[in-house]
């Protein structure tokens, strides 16, 4: 009963996307129609099918998986939706997830400054391809909230949460790309504050030292405990998860756009580097450490490393980082696929039970490989 109802649910949402979005402008479709390898669109078109399924049309999120999980595979949504031409069959969904996933984060806030950031990214997504400028406004609205994070604590940098007690790769990652993403989709004295606001970020990040000699990025600063007395603000050596290389690479990539593509593209490609050589197995497939067993936090590292790759693939055009993606999306989909096309957590295989965190991270592989092959 529980899936008839999500499923009448779901044939409502779509039939008002029909009606209700008719009149949204379409941006980006010339991306939208390029065209791409039919065999993994295909593959890509099935994962989706499965991730699909995990949806609550009354919450707007995913069963099995987190908050911030759900912003990632909003995000997953609507770049599928952007590489297959799907515009008006997905963007209910995502229009639904605006609408009722607010009842459990009014203006997708919260008090981790990373949460925010995800949800900012995937509301630019949906901007993207929809041209709707209420998800525009959104992430502007949850920039602005995450902009009261940054003090002068460790010499700058925005807090992990609103509790002031560590500062870390991730959020400081998500505050620059989602800055450098909107000073590339406003005008005049708004475009020119995001852009500020990227180029402190990463000119503070670059001297913090958490991108370590083997050209990784540790996951944050010091104890937190000794932050607030400066004494906690060198590299703190922890886990160089995925996810620390990945989202800095579609940050740089959305900088490179707007000026001194020199610089950033080249602390993109040794970051990219460096990840390949030290995180990817000998047949070139990434992983975290704790595979098998990531929780549901870690299943979704990966994917998020492999979108930002073919983000920065777009505008770098190296053929190392297309094979990559295109090599990981192999390995998901002939290694790490369970039943019903369900995508394990572990790419090189076996497949073991999947979450939606995990469908959506091994999804964003075969999107980018759509991306990474479009002509």
């Amino acid at each position: 009963m529980k899936d008839l109802t999500r499923r009448a649910g779901s044939l409502l949402l779509v039939a008002a996307s029909l009606i209700g979005c008719a009149s949204h402008t379409l941006k980006n479709t010339a991306t939208a129609v390029r065209q791409v390898d039919n065999r993994d669109l295909r593959r890509a078109s099935d994962a989706m099918a499965a991730l699909l399924r995990s949806y609550v049309p009354s919450t707007g999120l995913y069963e099995t998986t987190g908050w911030w999980n759900s912003a990632n595979a909003t995000t997953t949504v609507a770049d599928y939706a952007r590489v297959s031409g799907k515009r008006v069959e997905y963007e209910v969904t995502l229009a639904n997830t605006f609408t009722v996933a607010q009842k459990q984060g009014a203006g997708f806030l919260n008090k981790f400054y990373d949460d925010e950031g995800w949800w900012a990214l995937a509301w630019i997504d949906a901007y993207d391809l929809t041209g709707d400028k209420r998800y525009l406004e959104m992430a502007e609205s949850i920039f602005k909230d995450m902009a009261g994070g940054w003090d002068d604590t460790c010499g700058g940098g925005i807090w992990w949460s609103k509790d002031r007690q560590y500062k870390n790769a991730i959020a400081n990652e998500l505050f620059l790309s989602v800055g450098a993403h909107l000073a590339n989709r406003t005008r005049g004295a708004e475009r020119r504050q995001y852009a500020a606001w990227s180029r402190r970020e990463l000119k503070w990040f670059r001297g913090t030292g958490m991108i370590n000699g083997q050209g990784l990025i540790n996951d944050g600063l010091g104890k937190a405990k000794d932050q607030t007395s400066g004494a906690g603000c060198a590299n703190n050596g922890q886990t160089t998860w995925t996810y620390n290389q990945g989202v800095i690479l579609g940050g740089l990539a959305e900088m490179s756009k707007a000026g001194h593509a020199a610089e950033e593209l080249k602390l993109a490609r040794e970051i990219t580097h460096s990840a390949i050589a030290h995180l990817a197995d000998k047949d070139g497939v990434l992983h975290d450490p704790c595979e098998p067993k990531c929780g549901d936090d870690g299943v979704q590292f990966k994917g998020i490393f492999v979108r930002n790759l073919a983000e920065l693939y777009r505008v770098s055009q190296e053929p190392e980082f297309a094979a990559f993606v295109k090599g990981n999306a192999e390995a998901v989909w002939t290694k790490a696929r369970g039943p019903e096309d369900r995508l394990g957590e572990t790419w090189s295989g076996p497949y073991v039970a999947a979450n939606a965190g995990a469908q959506s991270s091994a999804l964003d592989a075969l999107v980018g490989a759509v991306v990474v092959g479009s002509k």
